[in-house]
């Protein structure tokens, strides 16, 4: 992927929000691949004819396999401020998944405590307070069903490592194409069906409600729900 498949969905002088493709890491890794603040930068750089390094601060991350909206800060004080935001829960964030099962209750809020296996890259999830645990909340409704599958929204409360993946698991819902948590198959693309699809937020400067929604993969799993 190059810079010129980066998909802006805003952009001012203070922020950047950009349609994040399934596959692309957010942040750098060990494997040393290219990243989507990486394309950020070069975006900046090409656009406005910057020379030398470009400021782009990653204000959240998205999991490698999982597509959608991701917001940055072009500027320092953008960065600390939207930040704030994130840990004080003031943004808004709504995503779509693709389940294998209908869930029991056509909706409903789950509440776990998650405990992070670093070295294996795996959360799990416990339905009673767990000392090593984050509690982890999240609401979910039933949107639709195509094809033996269900389409779920979900709106995180809190954001942990794999939350929605996991929680959603631990209801018997794993995400199609999620084999670290239960489904039996992977996607050709090696994504899973796990979207991004808005973000609510306070603009950082002029204090207005910024809503910014992502459109669905073009893929073979979402094209029943497109």
């Amino acid at each position: 992927m190059g810079v010129k498949d980066l998909v802006v969905l805003f952009e001012d002088n203070h922020v950047l929000v950009v349609n994040k493709p399934a596959g692309l890491l957010v942040h750098g890794d060990e494997t040393g691949d290219i990243t989507l603040a990486d394309l950020a930068k070069e975006y900046i750089k090409e656009k406005y004819n910057k020379p030398g390094n470009v400021f782009i601060g990653v204000v959240h991350r998205l999991d490698r396999p999982v597509s959608g909206v991701v917001l940055m800060a072009k500027t320092s004080k953008a960065l600390a401020r939207l930040n704030e935001l994130f840990r004080s829960k003031k943004t808004r964030k709504i995503y779509w998944a693709i389940v294998l099962n209908k869930p029991q209750q056509e909706s409903g809020t789950l509440v776990h405590w998650l405990v992070k296996d670093s070295s294996k890259n795996v959360t799990k999830a416990f339905f009673k307070e767990n000392a090593a645990g984050q509690r982890s909340e999240l609401n979910y409704k039933l949107l639709g069903a195509q094809q033996g599958k269900y389409l779920l929204e979900v709106n995180p409360i809190t954001g942990r490592p794999h939350q929605i993946r996991v929680q959603l698991a631990s209801m018997r819902c794993s995400i199609v194409g999620d084999l670290k948590y239960g489904a039996p198959q992977p996607l050709p693309d090696k994504s899973i069906a796990l979207h991004a699809r808005q973000l609510q937020f306070e603009h950082p400067t002029l204090k207005t409600t910024i809503t910014v929604s992502a459109p669905l993969p073009a893929t073979a799993a979402w094209k029943p729900f497109i």
